[in-house]
């Protein structure tokens, strides 16, 4: 059985919500209402087919606690990102079953964290309150510090995923592809083979793509980055491997013209 089927969302860590969420709507997107998060970080969302953008502050650095021994500290790690720069610090894949991914990724002797649930409070359209609750199993590697990725299982899909919500101005549809920038995209092929083994991996000459049911990761140099996205910021080679830019697709009859912007850090890119 696949357990893990695709893009399910991104973490774009910024410092102001308010002004990056309206950055976002400015360029044709729907935003979510505001939410917080119990451990201090608060999101908006633009939500897609499938898949979301999460973008994420720190809404009370007071709440964000030292995680035990063999926790991954949510808030933890995006503050410390947002003490650096702003920009995409996560990237998630929707499971079936976090447990068997755990599970597996130890076996493949993988650097992993203790099993995490949680649930919050959302407020639907129509203004009413409901619950939403998520499973989350994190992985990490010691040379990508600024890449960190996680699956996450849904339990009350129902209340999360809202067409009005989903309906964007510029015809955004779908999460296409996220670019991963490393001096070296070759050596970070083992990792993901081994965090996403139902992917499809594919050797490019400046690059690997690795493909799952809905959406890619594709792992290219600086170089081919700049190329590709001429005149736009990237981050920092410093640190090593570090997410760049996000494609995202329109729907086919949407109309317009794509874009390619900078955001807070991130290039987001509409085809």
């Amino acid at each position: 059985m696949s357990l893990l089927r695709g893009l399910d969302h991104v973490v774009h860590a910024v410092r102001d919500l308010q002004a990056v969420a309206a950055h976002y709507e400015t360029l044709g997107f729907t935003t979510t209402p505001p939410a917080l998060h119990p451990w201090g970080t608060g999101n908006a969302l633009v939500q897609l087919d499938r898949s979301f953008v999460e973008i994420l502050h720190v809404a009370e650095p007071g709440k964000i606690a030292a995680p035990d021994a063999g926790e991954f500290s949510f808030g933890g790690y995006n503050r410390e990102f947002l003490a650096r720069r702003e920009g995409m610090s996560m990237l998630v894949f929707s499971t079936e079953d976090t447990d068997a991914d755990l599970a597996r990724w130890r076996a493949a002797s993988l650097h992993t964290y203790a099993p995490f649930g949680f649930s919050r409070a959302a407020t639907l359209p129509d203004g009413e309150q409901v619950t939403v609750a998520f499973s989350l199993a994190f992985v990490t590697h010691p040379a990508m510090p600024d890449a960190a990725f996680f699956t996450c299982r849904q339990h009350h899909p129902e209340h999360f995923w809202k067409p009005r919500y989903q309906r964007h101005g510029n015809g955004a549809a779908r999460m296409q592809r996220v670019w991963l920038q490393a001096e070296d995209p070759a050596a970070c092929e083992p990792f993901l083979a081994a965090l996403f083994p139902e992917g499809q991996v594919a050797h490019e000459p400046d690059g690997v793509t690795l493909a799952l049911e809905y959406g890619e990761l594709a792992v290219r140099t600086p170089a081919s980055l700049a190329e590709r996205f001429p005149g736009q910021p990237l981050p920092p080679t410093d640190r090593g491997p570090a997410f760049a830019a996000l494609t995202l697709a329109r729907a086919p009859d949407a109309a317009g013209t794509g874009f390619r912007e900078a955001v807070a850090g991130l290039v987001v890119e509409l085809v």
